[in-house]
């Protein structure tokens, strides 16, 4: 799998549990899925940093996008080189 899209999918299950976790407080507010999706969005946020910065290529601009809540890891996604772009 392209680095692109490995850090594309961990972006998009970080904005889904971002907006599952708003959607939860702004209508029922059930502390047994606040308890489930905190921790991992938590977890999906971590990754998406840590991806971010294995797969910058020296590009400081690619991992600081990724430390943007909710977004930065499809941000930093769209930062990367494209595959068959030359350096």
């Amino acid at each position: 799998m392209e680095p692109r899209r490995v850090l594309h999918l961990i972006g998009a299950v970080e904005l889904s549990t971002f907006l599952l976790m708003m959607a939860n407080l702004a209508t029922v507010h059930l502390q047994l899925l606040s308890s489930i999706l905190g921790p991992l969005h938590g977890l999906a946020y971590t990754l998406t940093v840590i991806a971010a910065a294995l797969l910058s290529q020296g590009r400081h601009r690619v991992w600081l996008l990724a430390l943007v809540p909710a977004v930065g890891g499809l941000l930093a996604a769209r930062a990367l080189p494209a595959p068959d772009a030359t350096v």
